[in-house]
């Protein structure tokens, strides 16, 4: 090869080693990942028991509805207006 062109060949080496990440930026790259995932997983840990409180409350919601319900009916009859 000629000169021109293996200098070329390393000029283009050049440029490509540095775009190449160094374990420094791998490092702070991988633990702002880990403290995002970490984030993201404290926000689900607390929509799951939002979900289940949210699920009892419901529930109760449901049982007294369900009671009324039948106050209402007894009342009906009482009172004629079925």
């Amino acid at each position: 090869m000629s000169e021109d062109k293996i200098i070329q060949k390393l000029l283009e080496h050049d440029e490509q080693l540095s775009r190449v990440v160094t374990k420094d930026e791998f490092g702070e790259f991988k633990k702002e990942t880990l403290q995002n995932q970490e984030e993201m997983i404290t926000i689900l840990k607390r929509l799951d028991q939002e979900r289940i409180f949210t699920i009892e409350w419901v529930k109760r919601i449901e049982k007294e509805v369900e009671e009324h319900h039948k106050e209402i009916e007894k009342m009906k009859l009482k009172l004629k207006v079925v």
